[in-house]
């Protein structure tokens, strides 16, 4: 196949991926309700009129709320489950991997209708809690994918260094392996908080009278006079998205660096 081909491809690509995206904010600066070309013009008037709903200000605290509290536990697990299957060899270490990592690769609303079975069964009530518990679920295991490329570049003679040297596994992690990882460990956080922040399906099943902000999007777009604002809320959380993604990967090769410079320096 010739580059040119090649390059075509790519581009047709590209343009049917984020064509879909690009007119996101496009129509949100439109000066009319109704979504079509030709443009009626250029406003801000969408954008400001967010700042005058009160529905939107509990559902986007409600959901940086539960994108903090997520993504933090969710690292926090992470780096257990990560550090004692990357040092640690243990029967059926495989088959818990695989487990852990399962939910990355079920579909959302078979885990949102499972978890909301366990939540009824249980008999807890649908809140903030309950929507907590099923992003930690999805978020853990992407965490878990991310510390242990950091865990892996970590040279395990500077954590035997420590311990020769009298320190505790406790001080040995707090003093040593965790300063290393750390690009890794923000980076993880901040993908959690992004998917947390994003996740529709699981937050539907599970939200009780406390919507989180994707749930609040899709119940606008039943009232085609508010698809504009809506428009322009998905633009500010489109940029939000980006702008922790490209921090998240740039702290992740940044950690890549840094432990392959402690890497060469350990063998000189």
């Amino acid at each position: 196949m010739s580059r040119r081909v090649l390059t075509m491809f790519m581009i047709i690509f590209m343009i049917f991926l984020y064509a879909p995206t690009l007119l996101l904010p496009i129509f949100a600066f439109n000066d009319s309700s109704i979504i079509s070309f030709p443009l009626s013009g250029f406003t801000f008037n969408w954008f400001k009129s967010l700042g005058a709903a009160e529905e939107l200000r509990k559902a986007a605290g409600t959901s940086l709320i539960i994108a903090s509290v997520s993504s933090i536990i969710a690292t926090m697990l992470g780096l257990l489950a990560t550090s004692a299957t990357v040092r640690y060899r243990f029967p059926g270490k495989g088959f818990a991997i695989g487990a852990i990592m399962l939910p990355m690769f079920l579909p959302e609303i078979i885990i949102g209708v499972s978890l909301l079975t366990v939540v009824l069964l249980a008999g807890f009530k649908l809140s903030i809690y309950t929507i907590i518990m099923g992003h930690v679920l999805i978020c853990t295991p992407f965490c878990i994918a991310i510390l242990r490329s950091s865990f892996q570049q970590l040279d395990p003679s500077l954590e035997e260094a420590s311990l020769d040297l009298g320190e505790s596994r406790i001080n040995t992690f707090r003093r040593v392996t965790l300063p290393l990882i750390m690009p890794g460990v923000v980076s993880s956080l901040l993908i959690a908080f992004t998917i947390s922040l994003d996740e529709f399906v699981i937050a539907f099943f599970l939200s009780g009278t406390e919507p989180t902000l994707p749930v609040y999007i899709w119940s606008q777009l039943r009232f085609p006079q508010r698809i504009p604002s809506v428009m322009a809320l998905g633009t500010l959380l489109l940029i939000l998205s980006v702008v922790l993604l490209t921090l998240s990967e740039l702290l992740r090769r940044r950690s890549a660096r840094r432990l392959g410079q402690k890497a060469t320096s350990g063998a000189l």
